[in-house]
């Protein structure tokens, strides 16, 4: 059996296409750079990050986006012959018909190489997808800003451009938060399915059809198709916004996003990607293998690939995903490569710019320098490297060597969320000059220095000595612990605070909790810190 989410922490808004024997998921970034993460498997069980299509700031440029805005619900696509992929670089959110969704196209002949420059589309809406009918026309699917239907209008491939009339082909099914469409066309039947009821606890997906691409759509008698067992504490939560995809040998498989809220009902990992085994009824509708439509922990592996499990060439890769490497050995290498123009590792994430914009990977042979920008509150340039959390009971650890020139300098360890609710644990200056670990909490926009240790009495030196900080949360991930060595050995605890400040539900928001190096330079925007290492440290759920 697959066990669920297939994709830990942060993997919200799953789109996933098949081309061969392979299989790609691309999923939500928001304001986090490069944009769009994207995933590879054979198996449905086993996934490898691959490349982001978004690596470039012609691409995709954030400085000043608010919080969980940015890059929604991806689509992958594949006509026969190129890679598609649209997405709304969203400017700012809401409920109301009033906010900014762009929607851009960019493409690409290997899955492994760059993508085009990006194109725009339209801003009636966000969550769009590409679908490429039977008969070669393809078209742009999204829905219309203020939850008002779906909008299909047709896409020419050649020229990159929408033609033709834009139409309204579905109101939705009365549950309200109409998003998420995809169109496939099976049979003799044009399959519509949407999630509704607000990607929270509500959230589900419904399915309709139509003999036209363009209506009317009758409804599915037993929608939802996917949803939550709320009484269950246990079980899947949140569970919508899916995807279909069928096996080369004829299965049909889901993938939806879903959270795993705590016994609070607070879900500091953010929404994940799972997968659910599907098929089509004698009447033509979707129906879950498993009974019933709530999405399950576990689901059947395709029938046919488990030789393709045993002799994955995954598996094999001298690459492997990621995460696994990083429960094996703790530790991420900073580079994606030792040869030709380094590239920060795929693990890593860094917040609305570019990595260039504020680190060097070749300044200091073997370590990653980070420039101090802006304080973490700021929306446009700020110095953070960081990885989601993916397991309740995680952390971090990172080995720094920086000198603050004042006290507006800083530099450390950040657990974080969004710029109004986070952890750091920093080096810093105090007003008599002397170098002291700062531990700062900002919950709800309101900054809070919680405690402070000396770390030297003799004043700041010319170049502070290695030291070695760390974060690591409970069993349960409803605290954390921040302490600090100056042997790697022996840790120092300095403070520990609860985690619900680092969930979608205090924060409103879409993006899960990350851990991080920072740093930050008030003055001059020139100091710079040197990290060593940097460890992700996780086990259980």
């Amino acid at each position: 059996m697959i066990r669920n989410p297939v994709l830990r922490g942060f993997s919200p808004d799953p789109s996933v296409v098949r081309v061969g024997d392979v299989y790609y998921v691309a999923t939500s970034t928001f304001e986090w750079f490069p944009g769009v993460k994207l995933y590879r498997t054979e198996d449905l069980e086993h996934y490898e990050q691959i490349p982001s299509p978004l690596v470039r700031e012609s691409q995709l440029h954030m400085e000043g986006n608010p919080d969980s805005c940015g890059v929604w619900a991806p689509d992958i696509s594949w006509d026969g012959e190129r890679f598609w992929l649209v997405f709304t670089d969203v400017k700012t959110r809401g409920t109301s018909g009033y906010f900014n969704t762009h929607n851009y196209v960019v493409w690409t002949d290997d899955i492994m190489g760059e993508w085009s420059e990006p194109v725009y589309l339209n801003s009636t809406g966000f969550d769009p997808s590409l679908f490429h009918d039977t008969d070669g026309r393809s078209y742009l699917v999204n829905m219309i800003n203020g939850f008002k239907g779906i909008q299909v209008q047709e896409f020419d491939r050649e020229s990159k451009r929408l033609v033709g009339p834009a139409k309204n082909v579905c109101a939705g099914t009365g549950r309200g938060f109409t998003e998420g469409p995809h169109i496939y066309h099976i049979g003799d039947w044009y399959y519509l399915m949407m999630a509704e009821g607000g990607t929270a606890y509500e959230h589900c997906e419904v399915m309709c059809r139509s003999r036209s691409l363009w209506g009317s759509y009758e409804q599915d008698p037993e929608n939802p198709i996917l949803t939550s067992d709320r009484e269950d504490p246990d079980a899947l939560q949140k569970c919508g916004h899916a995807d279909l995809v069928q096996t080369q040998n004829g299965e049909w498989y889901l993938f939806h996003l879903c959270a795993r809220p705590d016994d609070r009902g607070l879900c500091v990992l953010g929404r994940e990607t799972a997968v659910q085994k599907v098929f089509w009824n004698e009447d033509g509708w979707l129906r879950l293998s498993a009974g019933g439509r709530y999405g399950r922990m576990t689901t059947e592996f395709p029938e046919g690939l488990n030789a393709v499990r045993s002799e994955s060439r995954i598996e094999k890769a001298d690459d492997p995903e990621r995460f696994d490497k990083i429960r094996q050995s703790n530790e991420i290498r900073w580079c994606e490569t030792d040869v030709g123009i380094p590239h920060l590792a795929r693990p890593f994430s860094t917040l609305r710019v570019p990595p260039e914009k504020i680190l060097s990977l070749t300044e200091r042979k073997g370590w990653l320098r980070l420039y101090g920008h802006e304080f973490l509150t700021s929306c446009f340039r700020t110095s953070l490297v960081a990885v989601k959390q993916s397991r309740r009971k995680s952390g971090m650890e990172c080995g720094m060597e920086f000198t603050p020139r004042s006290e507006r300098q800083g530099a450390g360890a950040a657990y974080f969320y969004d710029t109004s609710n986070f952890f750091l644990f920093i080096l810093t200056r105090d007003e008599t000059d002397r170098a002291v670990l700062r531990f700062l909490q900002c919950r709800s926009g309101a900054v809070e220095v919680l405690s402070e240790e000396l770390v030297s009495a003799d004043g700041i030196p010319e170049r502070t000595e290695l030291i070695h900080l760390r974060i690591e949360t409970d069993e349960d991930g409803k605290s954390a612990v921040f302490s600090w060595s100056r042997d790697g050995q022996e840790y120092k605890k300095t403070a520990e605070a609860d985690t619900q400040i680092l969930t979608d539900e205090h924060c409103v928001g879409f993006t899960g909790a990350h851990f991080g190096i920072y740093c930050h330079d008030m003055d001059t925007q020139s100091n710079y810190a040197d990290f060593k290492y940097f460890r992700v440290l996780e086990s259980g759920e």
